[in-house]
């Protein structure tokens, strides 16, 4: 009786065990790195306008029909709203990125195709290539709240943190903007910094975290400007036809497009007042046809290659190689990645938003397979052991019936 009772309450404790690692796995909250890994890359000059391609899936899963030839996009960082500029119908639209519904618009002059987000998402900015002027937008409503006017036609904008020696979190984040011989910069609420001369016509801005802007220009360079003295640091590239660029957030490099010469170039980050020099680019992707636009990952972990082709080469960031390449049809030209589109009630507000059942990443389910070969092999342990007892209180029992005999 002894021995039965030991093994009742092993086997209840072991099917506890299981019963609770089953629950955890189903219903913990999905972990993500950097507070959320990419889940969608969006991709303008596709046949259907904007492609929507799913990153864990690697294929187009939807698309989002839009009018006037849409150029730039930007994503919100909840992955909620989409916006987009539409060149021919001279306007900017803010766009839900689940429907396609159309929230706002703004009619802005020169053709707009440029668009940047503040560090804090409150601000959008957007201007024509060419036209001689940046407008700040509401995201929201669409409504023009600043207007910054340049001496030159503008063809880039990028938005940085101050880089002043005695910069406060308080002190105003800059607006850089590319013109025809120079670069200008801006405080966002107006005031005008300065200004840095560039050789070649400037075009592309990029700035990742640091103190260094890349700017492409359309006499075939990318040069290294330092943030903090606006001076030129050196020309990186020349010889190549350069086009929108990117960064990897985890270890500064910088990639190209090269649309001359059908290949990404990746570059070492730039470290603002030294003077050690690299052979740049550090490294060479050669591709199928001609790259029109880059996005990395806010992770780190894959990039995306929008080709003239209509196809969509996956990278995996840290192997340097080639995971896919993605039919979408059409000239894709512009790419970003992001979040899925949050599922809203009529009384939540984006800080409650939560995602869609179907955003379950492929880890998740890894997980819960694993908790569940886990919870097997102890359900089977158990049973053994169960038997195990079983047949030892069996020949005991034997033991004690040969005895009174």
């Amino acid at each position: 009786m002894e021995v039965n009772l030991i093994l009742r309450r092993y086997c209840y404790r072991c099917c506890f065990l299981c019963l609770l690692l089953l629950l955890v796995g189903l219903f913990s909250p999905s972990a993500h790195a950097d507070g959320g890994a990419p889940q969608l890359a969006y991709v303008a000059g596709t046949a259907h306008g904007i492609s929507i391609i799913d990153i864990a899936q690697r294929r187009v899963t939807g698309a989002i029909t839009v009018a006037g030839s849409p150029r730039a996009i930007l994503l919100s960082p909840d992955g909620q709203t989409l916006y987009v500029t539409q060149p021919t119908l001279g306007r900017v639209a803010a766009i839900t990125a689940k429907t396609g519904k159309t929230l706002c618009t703004a009619s802005l002059p020169g053709q707009p195709s440029l668009l940047a987000l503040s560090l804090d998402a409150a601000i959008l900015y957007a201007a024509g290539r060419g036209d001689m002027s940046v407008r700040a937008l509401d995201p929201v409503t669409c409504a023009v709240q600043r207007t910054f006017e340049t001496r030159e036609p503008v063809y880039g904008l990028a938005v940085t943190a101050s880089t002043e020696a005695d910069a406060t979190p308080s002190t105003l984040n800059q607006l850089w903007i590319t013109g025809s011989t120079s670069l200008t910069i801006f405080e966002v609420n107006g005031h005008l910094l300065g200004s840095v001369p560039i050789a070649g016509e400037p075009q592309d801005i990029c700035i990742p975290s640091g103190f260094t802007a890349y700017v492409t220009t359309r006499q075939g360079t990318v040069v290294a400007v330092d943030l903090s003295t606006r001076q030129v640091v050196r020309t990186l590239l020349s010889g190549g036809q350069f086009g929108p660029m990117d960064y990897d957030a985890n270890t500064g490099e910088v990639y190209v497009p090269d649309r001359q010469h059908n290949q990404l170039d990746i570059l070492t980050p730039v470290t603002a007042g030294t003077t050690m020099t690299t052979q740049e680019p550090a490294r060479i992707l050669r591709l199928s046809s001609s790259p029109q636009s880059v996005a990395i990952t806010s992770d780190g972990q894959l990039g995306f290659v929008a080709l003239s082709n209509g196809q969509v080469i996956m990278l995996d960031v840290p192997s340097r190689s080639i995971v896919t390449s993605i039919a979408v049809g059409g000239t894709p030209h512009f790419i970003i990645t992001g979040l899925y589109p949050p599922e809203y009630s009529p009384t939540s507000t984006p800080q409650q938003a939560t995602t869609t059942p179907s955003s379950a990443k492929p880890i998740d389910r890894l997980l819960l397979v694993v908790l569940m070969v886990l919870a097997g092999v102890l359900l089977l342990g158990t049973l053994w052991l169960f038997w195990r007892y079983y047949q030892k209180w069996l020949s005991a029992q034997r033991s004690a019936r040969k005895r009174l005999k």
